[in-house]
Formats: structure tokens, C-alpha cells, sequence
């Protein structure tokens, strides 16, 4: 078989004749995220924008011819199904994804935005039972999780319960989507998990009523990003920006509710959701203070002996990062670097020990993504030192979003020696990408491989801090190495 760059996804899904939804969502959906969309088409519905006038499922033997000449010829990456409107139809594609390896999201439609039935009595049954265990994910609303477990779900903090109950009857994970819910904090909620994880996805409330095609586009734009090689919860963060920009871009273009919008990858910070392990309180979120500016250069030093050393060279942002040390020789390290940075007004953040940080009110404190799940968000905001997190990925950016911080640290743009990462580089021009996402409402500084010759590259993305380890402290000139990062700051920002 001849190698191929572009990946292949499958819709095995309805047809909208009204062009909204099922398989002509997928396709738009597909088309945006730049993947070769596929179709299996299960039935054909005589549909507009207000009403479903008449269903024709496709005979047996009509969709196996479709699904073999694709499997033959164009074999998919990943796999959405949607509408399967009977008991044969799930019985054919439930055969078919036993011999299959990659990944299926599964959206089980059961009623259009029009409220017309779209699914025959009996076949969320044959559903649970023959197609639950071969789905990677199932993205159902609030009425079709009512209809896999039978019974009704009460709010918002029944949903937590709800979805763990679907994985418990085989679905190897789940995301109940909210948009039928009440909203909280002027937000709406969604929440997946596998049984053993579990966390929410917050966006903006939308108000309109141009919804038609938001399940079919929500997992059909899952499957198109991990397609791509983006990990799940990647997938879900892009996906509902994805969605909340088609929602807020869409128009009426018959006598009832308009299709969602497919007008390209989302860029703006307003469609981006906000992760939190928890159902968000109501109320407002914890406020950390700004920075007042530009971080600028932004050394990451293992002792005050630098902090002190840099800060005489002119440096105003510096973090301290310890690894070597603990209790009273801690503390003690910690207090003189805040001692230094009174001393040269400058802003000295203390990397990873925040409780610390706070008894010795330090101006602020750089948190990674593993810290965030011990450390007292709340407490560090009411101490009132500024809050910088480690992101690499659209999820770990939506978990920092969710808490508003001082700054966002991006990286590695490059591989970098000084630390493990799970993470392959973003590189230049995925920085690029969260500048203009990013840039307009968060302090950012980049990180991770970055030279003096990078760093021209990388300021000329847009951001305005490059924080830097060894190209520093491993310099056989670190303070000639400053005063040339330094200038090159300072051009960048006129």
C-alpha cells in the first residue's frame, strides 16, 4: 500500500439532507482539521432545519459493501460513529470494530435538534450491549445519557455519578456534554472520565439557537484531532473550542435553528474552555495579582548565589529552582533569594515550594502541572503572590486557564537537557499559534532549548519573555550571555 501523510477518519453516520448535521457536519468538521474524511452512510433522512419528515435506513447488505470498500482501499485512523438507526445496522458495525485497532468515538444520536427520533425503539440496548465495549469514547448530551441509563439526571452534580455509570456498563470512556443543563457562573459544564480519572471542561454560555449539529461536530472534530496525534484530553479541550466557535459564528438559515459553524481551527481564548477536577463553585474564581509588565529575560537558577549574581547584571525576572535541598538549608535559600529580589526590586518566583513561598512572602511562586494537584490555589491567591504554571499541551493551557494565573509559561519549544519531558517540542510555530491565542490576555513567557541564536527566533513569534536555564548558567560568560539576551528583550518589545 502506497504511504500516506494525511490521515483517514471514518463517519459511519446519517445523512442530513438539511446539510446541518450527521455525515455533512463530520465532513466540514473533517475538512477543517485538515483530515481525509471517509463515509459510511447508515440511513438517509428527508430532514430541514425544523423537522425530520421521513427516515430510510440502508440495507445490510448496501452498508457492508461500503464499509469493505474502505476497509480495502482506505483504512481509517479513527473512527466516529453517529447515527445508527437500527438493530442491524449497530449489529454490523459492532462485527466490524471487532477486527478494528484503532480509536472509536461514538456519538449516540438519538433525537435531532428539531426533535425528531432518529434512533428505533430497542436500540440503546443493542447499543449498550454490542457496541459500548469497543468505544474508546461516547459523547452523549443529557437526554441521550438519560436514555443509556434509564433514568433521569438531576443537575450538575448528578453528572459526576451518571458518567461513571455508563463506563461501568463498558464504554471505555465518557463525556457528558452540558449544553442541555442549567449553566453555572455564566459557563457551561462537561465532564469525562474512564472510571479511574475524571475532570470538567467549562466554556462560555452561548446564547443562541443555532445549535443544529453540535454533537455531530463535537465528536466528530474529537476524532479529527486525534487523527492529527493529539492525546484524548487534547482532543476534548480542542474539540469544544471548536464547537463554541462554530456556536458563536452561527446564523439561521431556514425557518428553525441554524447549523454550528465550521470555520477553521479555533484561535481565539474565548472559545478555549477551562479545565478543573472539580464541578467549578459558583461564584468568582480565586484573583492572582499581575505582573506588572513584561517578564522579559526570565533566568531559572538553582541558588541565590545566581540570583544575586544576575540581578547585579541588570535582570528584573528570575525564578529559584532547588532541588538539592530541604528543611532549615531550604528555607533559608528561599529566604535570601526573596531578601534579593526587595533589594533589587525585582520579581523572584519560588519554583515548586509554595508554602514556603507564602511564610516567607516571596512575590510569587511557578507551580508545574503535577504540583497543581497538591498545591492550595486558594491559599496562594488570598497571600497574594502572583501565580506562574507550566503548560505544554491545549489541556495543560486549558487547566491553566481555568485558574486565571499571573503567567503562562509554553514549552519546550525546543528539547531541552535539563529536565525529562513527556513531551515532544511544540516548536516555533505552535508558539506562534499561542501567542495569538493567548497573547492578548495572559503575561508569557517560552521555555524549554532556547540559545541566544533561538532566542531571535523565538521573540519573533510575539512573546516577550524567553526563560532560559543552561544557556546561562552553563555559559562560559554568563554575564556577557545576559547583556546580550537582555538587549535582544528589549529590541523585541519596540
Amino acid at each position: 500500500m502506497a504511504s500516506r501523510k494525511k490521515p483517514i477518519v471514518w463517519s459511519i453516520a446519517g445523512s442530513d439532507s438539511g446539510g446541518g448535521a450527521g455525515i455533512q457536519a463530520d465532513l466540514a468538521t473533517f475538512h477543517n482539521f485538515a483530515v481525509h474524511g471517509c463515509t459510511v452512510i447508515t440511513a438517509i433522512t428527508a430532514q430541514n432545519s425544523f423537522a425530520v419528515g421521513h427516515v430510510s435506513v440502508t440495507p445490510r447488505r448496501t452498508l457492508a459493501a461500503q464499509i469493505n470498500a474502505l476497509d480495502s482501499d482506505l483504512p481509517a485512523d479513527v473512527i466516529k460513529l453517529g447515527m445508527l438507526a437500527d438493530e442491524g445496522v449497530v449489529s454490523m458495525v459492532a462485527k466490524y470494530l471487532e477486527g478494528y485497532i484503532g480509536f472509536v468515538v461514538c456519538d449516540p444520536v438519538m433525537v435531532s435538534t428539531s426533535g425528531g427520533e432518529l434512533m428505533a425503539t430497542g436500540v440503546c440496548e443493542c447499543l449498550i450491549e454490542k457496541l459500548l465495549p469497543r468505544c474508546d469514547l461516547l459523547t452523549p448530551n443529557l437526554s441521550e445519557a438519560e436514555a443509556i441509563l434509564n433514568r433521569k439526571i438531576k443537575g450538575l452534580d448528578e453528572i459526576e455519578r451518571a458518567a461513571a455509570d455508563i463506563v461501568a456498563l463498558g464504554a471505555r470512556s465518557v463525556i457528558i456534554t452540558g449544553g442541555h443543563l442549567t449553566a453555572r457562573n455564566n459557563e457551561r459544564h462537561d465532564y469525562w472520565t474512564d472510571g479511574i480519572e475524571g475532570f470538567w471542561l467549562s466554556g462560555a454560555n452561548i446564547d443562541t439557537l443555532n445549535t443544529h449539529g453540535t454533537g455531530c461536530t463535537f465528536s466528530s472534530a474529537i476524532a479529527a484531532a486525534i487523527a492529527r496525534g493529539y492525546d484524548l484530553r487534547d482532543a476534548l479541550v480542542i474539540a469544544k473550542a471548536y464547537v463554541s466557535q462554530g456556536l458563536r459564528m452561527a446564523v439561521q438559515l431556514g425557518g428553525g435553528p441554524g447549523p454550528v459553524a465550521h470555520v477553521g481551527w479555533p484561535q481565539r481564548l474565548a472559545d478555549f474552555p477551562s479545565f478543573s477536577r472539580r464541578l467549578p463553585a459558583l461564584g468568582p474564581r480565586p484573583v492572582f495579582p499581575s505582573c506588572d509588565g513584561e517578564l522579559g529575560l526570565y533566568p531559572v537558577v538553582d541558588s541565590a548565589d545566581w540570583i544575586a549574581r544576575l540581578l547585579v547584571c541588570g535582570v528584573k525576572t528570575i525564578q529559584l529552582r532547588v532541588k538539592n535541598l530541604q528543611g532549615e538549608a531550604l528555607r533559608k535559600e528561599i529566604q535570601r533569594a526573596v531578601a534579593l529580589g526587595r533589594e533589587y526590586n525585582a520579581r523572584v518566583f519560588i519554583n515548586d515550594f509554595w508554602k514556603i513561598a507564602i511564610e516567607e512572602q516571596a512575590y510569587g511562586v511557578h507551580l508545574g502541572q503535577e504540583d497543581l494537584d497538591v498545591a492550595d490555589i486558594a491559599m496562594i491567591a488570598k497571600a497574594g503572590l502572583r501565580l506562574g504554571v507550566s503548560t505544554h499541551t491545549y489541556y495543560e493551557v486549558a487547566r491553566a486557564h481555568g485558574l486565571r494565573p499571573s503567567y503562562i509559561a509554553i514549552g519546550p519549544v525546543y528539547s531541552t537537557t535539563s529536565k525529562q519531558m513527556p513531551f515532544s517540542p511544540q516548536g516555533v510555530p505552535q508558539l506562534r499559534r499561542w501567542v495569538g491565542i493567548l497573547g492578548g490576555d495572559y503575561t508569557l513567557t517560552a521555555i524549554g532549548g532556547i540559545d541566544i541564536k533561538r532566542a531571535k527566533e523565538v521573540l519573533r513569534t510575539g512573546v516577550r519573555s524567553v526563560a532560559m536555564i543552561s544557556a546561562i548558567t552553563q555559559a562560559e560568560d554568563p554575564e556577557a550571555v545576559v547583556a546580550e539576551l537582555m538587549a535582544l528583550h528589549e529590541a523585541a518589545a519596540t
